[in-house]
């Protein structure tokens, strides 16, 4: 019990960076995706303005949440 008392702010300051691998690893999948899975293969992708609209707001929202977690998890000390 003793030990663990002095373990836990080492365990609380260690920030998880699994956030940043999921959100970051959504993103590179979401890419592959749009670009080779459904871009290369229908070159008239997205065909009108809302499918438009909608791959730019999925992509943006990918975009911030991989950016906030890389700045949420990163280290703050040298």
């Amino acid at each position: 019990m003793h030990t663990t008392l002095h373990i836990l702010p080492i365990l609380g300051a260690a920030k998880s960076r699994v956030p940043f691998y999921i959100a970051g690893g959504l993103l590179v999948g979401w890419a592959l995706l749009v670009s080779l899975g459904i871009g290369l293969r229908r070159p008239s992708f997205p065909s009108d303005s809302a499918g438009q609209r909608l791959v730019i707001a999925i992509t943006a929202l990918l975009v911030v949440a991989a950016t906030a977690s890389a700045v949420v998890t990163s280290g703050g000390g040298a």
